[in-house]
């Protein structure tokens, strides 16, 4: 028996090892090859240099012209804080009714409800090009015209999922104890809730909120249904650059990008930290 144990631990920590050098691995060499000085053959390293981040950022370089491959760097930062503006508005829409979705559902029981709890799930399950093209045809019909406002709106019906179960999680951990206590100490429905079950359930709104927004600034398919021709988002400049092949800008750029990933993700888990 102890043979077999020692076999299952052992298959266990080579599958654990091998799974996250599978997703880890291909990052790394992302991290690596964004300061390779070769501008055309990114798999052949000719040196160290930091050229390709000072273009991200705007800074003059001494690469040779035919390395130069953003044409404006202007267009790039504009891609960004299109991505920030998008995504820290759909953020904020999606917090706030995909945790008053989960309070009603959790709270209340009405006719429909596991029917509405079942639908709250289908924008996460359906295909993402489904939904783009579904969200364009109804803009379309509806003579919305393409832009900020209609991604903002195509992100909202997905971004509430992802919150509403997140918040969800957190509802069915709480102990209704201290609400029953706090009424029976005196206080009203708004006292209960700001002080007892507000505080509990923060964590899991952060949460929320953190996952809706990395969602909402990674988004491509939707995205680019429902833009229209006058706004492009960061995931969209990147993928307008890839069409031409793998450029050494586009390592730096996803390097940023998923700095960025772990400096939220961070603030989120502190946060969480905070709370208990």
């Amino acid at each position: 028996m102890k043979i077999f144990a020692s076999l299952a631990r052992g298959s266990l920590i080579a599958y654990t090892a091998l799974f996250f050098a599978f997703i880890y691995i291909p990052l790394a060499l992302i991290a690596v090859y964004s300061f390779n000085s070769n501008p055309i053959n990114m798999m052949t390293w000719t040196g160290f240099t930091t050229e390709w981040y000072a273009q991200v950022l705007g800074f003059k370089t001494t690469v040779s012209e035919n390395a130069l491959y953003i044409e404006s760097t202007d267009q790039l930062v504009q891609a960004v804080w299109n991505s920030l503006m998008i995504a820290a508005s759909t953020t904020t829409i999606a917090t706030v009714l995909g945790t008053a979705i989960a309070i009603a559902l959790y709270r209340f029981d009405f006719f429909g409800r596991r029917f509405y709890r079942t639908v709250m799930f289908m924008p996460m399950l359906m295909p993402d090009i489904v939904l783009g093209i579904a969200l364009l045809i109804f803009f379309v019909n509806a003579g919305v015209n393409l832009g900020m406002k209609t991604i903002i709106i195509g992100q909202c019906t997905f971004l509430i999922s992802y919150v509403f179960i997140v918040v969800s999680a957190r509802l069915a951990g709480m102990d209704r104890t201290l609400e029953h206590a706090s009424a029976d100490l005196g206080a009203n429905e708004w006292t209960t809730f700001r002080k007892v079950v507000f505080p509990q359930l923060l964590p899991g709104i952060v949460g929320g909120a953190l996952l809706a927004f990395i969602i909402s600034m990674d988004d491509l398919v939707i995205t680019y249904f429902i833009a229209g021709v006058d706004v492009t988002t960061l995931p969209m400049f990147i993928f307008a650059m890839l069409r031409r092949g793998i450029k050494p800008e586009i390592n730096a750029i996803a390097v940023m990008m998923l700095t960025f990933s772990f400096v939220v993700a961070s603030l989120g888990l502190y946060l969480r930290s905070r709370q208990k």
